[in-house]
């Protein structure tokens, strides 16, 4: 449970096996990725692409040592959250995406992947795995990821001084909700 949120989450859509799809990349010289549920084995993966997108974008350290960081995203993520992630025909994690019930509680991108798609088609997976709409926290700080954001149709709902975040930043709730 999650007190931002007041109160407990109804369970997570299923994920079928056939959920993933493969794309080729919009831009030259850079392989196809597959998004795909997350599995057991991606854990070391998902943990490089939250650590390297993490130090490539902010100037404070995330408020746990970098192991505590990659057991949780191995364990306790996946076990509360829906978890996709992009993956190279290699086999190379890319980007992560979380989803509650109501947020996308994750999503990071590869520092070299950045600006090549992957974090839209993520932000579109989650539009379609929750079509009445989800929220999302992002740092004040991160102005690429609110711009981003802002892009794909989310409004700021809420701001806060980062006392309610571990990490102590001064954070930002939006809301996308779909078209009627």
């Amino acid at each position: 449970m999650d007190p931002r949120r007041g109160g407990r989450e109804p369970p997570a859509r299923p994920v079928t096996a056939d959920d993933g799809y493969t794309e080729a990349s919009r831009f030259e010289g850079l392989p196809a990725v597959t998004i795909r549920p997350a599995r057991e084995s991606d854990g070391p993966g998902i943990g490089d692409v939250w650590l390297g997108a993490w130090y490539a974008t902010f100037d404070f350290p995330p408020s746990h040592p970098d192991d505590e960081v990659r057991t949780w995203l191995a364990t306790e993520l996946p076990a509360r959250d829906e978890v996709w992630v992009a993956t190279e025909p290699d086999g190379r994690v890319v980007a992560l995406l979380g989803l509650s019930a109501d947020m996308i509680d994750q999503l990071y991108v590869a520092p070299d992947r950045i600006g090549t798609g992957i974090g839209s088609r993520l932000i579109a997976t989650a539009k379609a795995r929750r079509p009445d709409g989800l929220d999302l926290y992002c740092f004040q700080a991160n102005t690429r990821a609110r711009t981003f954001y802002e892009h794909h149709g989310f409004v700021v709902v809420a701001t806060g001084d980062g006392s309610n975040n571990s990490e102590v930043q001064p954070d930002i709730r939006y809301a996308g909700r779909p078209e009627r």
